[in-house]
């Protein structure tokens, strides 16, 4: 019989939609449930790894303090056609809050994933360097340079396994809870204007307004229309890959169903809007709240 509040958690890959991992993370433990093992795959490992060292607050406090020049700040872009980020900027700062650890030293078990792209596998990490690991796994290919481990490159755990069900060691025992950052359904969310402590959530100016849509032939970050448009080559690179972990991730949970499933619309933000992580924390807090009622409702 599985425990009621052991939890076996599995974070997908999903860019800055994955904020949302961290308002899960803090309405579980809020609720009293206990994560005995975490999966994660591109944000979900940083995320699940974050939390795992025990550093969640900090990140979480840089994370939700970024506006949009800051996160602009923090890519240095690069003229190479492995990646249109170097990733040495924000890497240096998120090791900062990783520091340097080992996966075996966590407090819990922690798993992630990554793809050696040249033999075209996916690598399992379990052991060594958390940061490496972490950085391995969110290598968004053509956004983000490769990572270079043992003189072999990985990329974004995504791009194999977005939703990394099977990694998972405990799942007969605990409760699992996945949450899929790329669900295409009736999932979205209405961006809230306040937290849950009443605190009003930072909004987006309008000059930064002007600025999304001038960027948006360059990421897919510009304001959603009814009316059809063509897309960019990066536009569409982008939004194939989020068909592709849609539909990845939902054969995986034919084979490796969840006993909560908290879905976020990959319409909620796009890959790099990172100003808005204050804004997707709550929403993750919001469908895991709901989750959890309805869950602990229907066992009365």
């Amino acid at each position: 019989m599985k425990s009621k509040k052991s939890v076996s958690l599995v974070l997908g890959s999903g860019g800055a939609r994955g904020m949302a991992h961290i308002g899960v993370i803090e309405v579980l433990v809020e609720r009293g449930y206990r994560i005995e093992e975490i999966a994660g795959s591109s944000v979900g490992a940083l995320v699940g790894g974050v939390y795992a060292k025990g550093n969640l607050p900090l990140f979480k406090d840089w994370i939700c303090n970024l506006g949009r020049v800051d996160v602009f700040g923090l890519m240095d872009f690069s003229f190479s056609s492995r990646g249109f980020i170097k990733g040495e900027k924000v890497f240096l700062e998120l090791k900062k809050i990783v520091g340097e650890c080992l996966i075996e030293d966590l407090s819990l078990p922690f798993y992630c994933n990554a793809v050696d792209y040249h033999e075209g596998v996916e690598r399992i990490f379990e052991r060594g360097s958390l940061f490496a690991a972490i950085r391995a796994s969110s290598s968004i290919p053509t956004l983000v340079q490769p990572a270079v481990i043992d003189s072999k490159e990985y990329i974004d755990g995504g791009v194999l396994n977005p939703l990394p069900m099977d990694l998972l060691k405990n799942s007969k025992k605990n409760l699992v809870i996945a949450v899929n950052l790329n669900a295409l359904g009736d999932s979205y969310l209405n961006p809230p204007k306040k937290d849950h402590d009443g605190k009003r959530l930072i909004t987006m100016p309008i000059w930064m307004k002007d600025y999304q849509k001038k960027m948006s032939g360059y990421f897919d970050i510009a304001e959603r229309s009814p009316k059809i448009k063509s897309l960019g080559s990066l536009e569409l690179l982008n939004r194939s890959m989020e068909l592709l972990h849609d539909r990845v991730s939902y054969l995986t949970l034919e084979k490796h169903p969840a006993d909560i499933l908290i879905e976020i619309s990959k319409k909620q933000a796009s890959t790099i809007e990172f100003y808005r992580s204050a804004e997707l924390v709550e929403i993750g807090r919001i469908k895991m709240t709901n989750a959890l009622n309805k869950l602990e409702d229907a066992a009365q």
